[in-house]
């Protein structure tokens, strides 16, 4: 009689996948792996007690993201911080949320604007308790709410690619002197402005916020770029 072999569970592969992406993918946000550094899939598949299949998927998904360079004959490694690829994802995201606030604001409703009012708390909670990490994901939730509203899968795919890129200038950049309360401060601004009903308002309110946010990032990427290089890096 010929056994039949047990049907693989790649439900449970993909969970596995799933959790070792979303890992990897806040360490790098965070700069808890610094661009350049190897991601070393043994150990990583080790460390969690899984075969290498869930980590080589996580990592492919990170490489398609931009935010991991894999090389065939020397490995994986997280992706440098490129100027070129911020400025062009910057441009695109400022594109993309400003005319998704248009349409939000035509439809906002009382919900809407209670989850947005929730998040803004939060927020200020997070600023007062120099969190910045919670402030960060807050943010994050911030413009994804506002966006969700657009109920555009497509639209939603490409802002993420686009925020992928721009994840670990942003975080680098929110503890700049000043940076936190003023986040937040524009972010009450957009929701005010949603509350008109003025799409004009609205979109000016993302658009000058954005404006911000990528001048922010410009300024951290001239300090990185004029840094002393470590020894050993050229």
């Amino acid at each position: 009689m010929i056994k039949k072999r047990p049907p693989t569970d790649t439900s449970s592969d993909h969970s596995k996948s799933e959790r070792v992406y979303r890992e990897l993918r806040r360490r790098i946000r965070e700069m808890q792996l610094r661009p350049g550094s190897r991601l070393r899939k043994n150990e990583i598949a080790a460390e969690r007690g899984m075969s290498l299949a869930p980590v080589n998927e996580a990592i492919a998904r990170l490489a398609q993201e931009g935010l991991v360079d894999v090389f065939p004959q020397s490995g994986s490694f997280v992706a440098l911080i490129r100027p070129e690829d911020v400025r062009d994802s910057m441009l695109i995201r400022t594109g993309l949320e400003v005319e998704a606030i248009r349409r939000a604001t035509q439809t906002a409703d009382k919900e809407f604007l209670a989850r947005l009012d929730e998040n803004l708390e939060a927020q200020s909670v997070a600023v007062k308790e120099n969190d910045m990490v919670r402030l960060d994901n807050l943010d994050e939730a911030f413009h994804s709410t506002i966006f969700r509203e657009v109920n555009s899968p497509r639209a939603q795919r490409l802002l993420d690619a686009t925020r992928a890129i721009l994840d670990r200038s942003r975080f680098h950049a929110l503890p700049e002197a000043g940076r936190p309360k003023a986040t937040l401060a524009e972010h009450r601004r957009i929701v005010d402005a949603i509350r008109t009903r003025d799409v004009e308002l609205a979109g000016a309110a993302m658009r000058v916020h954005l404006t911000i946010v990528a001048q922010a990032i410009e300024r951290d990427i001239a300090r990185m770029e004029h840094a002393p290089k470590p020894k050993g890096s050229e």
